[in-house]
């Protein structure tokens, strides 16, 4: 009774511990009450965002195995899918103090209404967000040290491809984002270089049939850039912050959100019919009912208000968009690993 008695308290911690890092994976707030420090840190790196990039990792490495089985090094797979999360880790930090810096992000700006921001909250200070994004970069670095011994200059290529890309989106002096090319910043980063990258670094070789996959998912991510940027309008348009939703106007940008989602599952299609993905991708048409309801609420402007349970208002599109790219990246994964178990 002793030892059960222990068990029990000793998993109650354990469990509140993992609702925490739940809570925040789903919401990216912070838990009621206290703030444990892997909590304060999913919260400070943006971690609920980061399965876009685990879901790119895994879409390399099974299209490298289904693709040049013999060719596969799953330990350079893995530290490639490593390095491309860490770069994740460290472009939202660098962004947070980039939009800091210049001034964008204030007390009023959604970035700090929809979760807390490092800075403005008090969770850090700006010598820390500084520091802990030194130290995502350094530790990235080193990660590229190793692959470039293995691969070659062409991992170099493509990490400095994605860094400075991810850098000069907020950073001054391009500021991508403020000159409407931020979201085909992401179409290439999430791409080409993300997917593709990946996949050079397992194999040593990047065929066409792997550029041509990578775009499907890229798609994809790009949509919940476009839902944010659509849902900020109202902030950026008067700060001379020309997103692309900006410069073409909330109904435009709608609409093309919503073709990008259609234009996934046709290029999906179209790449198993060509060839470059397995039959069994075509799962991601599982995921059309998730579209269906999302595909309705863009042909109309966000609500006043937000649901009840909707936890990152005033973001709107933003997550709805999320919510398919989650589900659909999902059963690529799944159609792509199914593909590779039995061979066609």
């Amino acid at each position: 009774m002793a030892t059960s008695a222990r068990a029990r308290s000793a998993s109650g911690p354990r469990a509140g511990l993992l609702r925490n890092w739940a809570y925040v994976l789903r919401t990216t707030n912070p838990p009621p009450g206290r703030v444990d420090p892997v909590s304060r840190w999913l919260v400070l790196t943006r971690a609920a965002v980061l399965p876009m990039t685990i879901t790119a990792a895994l879409i390399a490495g099974i299209l490298a195995w289904w693709l040049q089985p013999d060719e596969v090094s799953v330990g350079w797979w893995l530290l490639a899918s490593v390095g491309i999360v860490l770069a994740h880790v460290a472009n939202n930090l660098m962004n947070d103090l980039f939009d800091l810096e210049v001034g964008t992000d204030s007390e009023r700006y959604p970035r700090a209404l929809y979760a807390p921001h490092p800075v403005l909250s008090g969770m850090i200070t700006r010598r820390g967000l500084l520091r802990a994004a030194l130290f995502v970069n350094v530790l990235d670095l080193f990660i590229l040290i190793a692959l470039f011994v293995a691969r070659g200059w062409p991992v170099v290529a493509f990490a400095l491809g994605g860094f400075l890309l991810s850098a000069a989106y907020t950073a001054p002096p391009l500021r991508l984002k403020k000159h409407g090319l931020g979201e085909p910043t992401v179409l290439v980063v999430w791409g080409p270089l993300m997917v593709g990258g990946t996949y050079y670094a397992a194999t040593g070789h990047l065929p066409w049939e792997a550029v041509a996959a990578s775009f499907p998912y890229a798609l994809l991510c790009t949509t919940v850039l476009m839902g944010k940027h659509i849902d900020k309008i109202p902030w950026d348009a008067p700060d001379g912050t020309h997103t692309l939703p900006v410069l073409m106007g909330e109904g435009a940008a709608r609409v093309l959100t919503q073709t990008m989602m259609a234009a996934f599952y046709v290029l999906v299609i179209a790449l198993v019919v060509a060839g470059a993905l397995p039959v069994p991708s075509v799962l991601v048409l599982l995921a059309l009912p998730r579209l269906v309801p999302v595909w309705k609420a863009f042909t109309r402007p966000r609500p006043a208000a937000p649901p009840d349970t909707w936890p990152i208002w005033p973001l709107w599109f933003a997550g709805l968009a999320f919510a398919h790219t989650r589900r659909a990246g999902a059963l690529f994964v799944l159609g792509l690993a199914l593909g590779l178990a039995v061979g066609w």
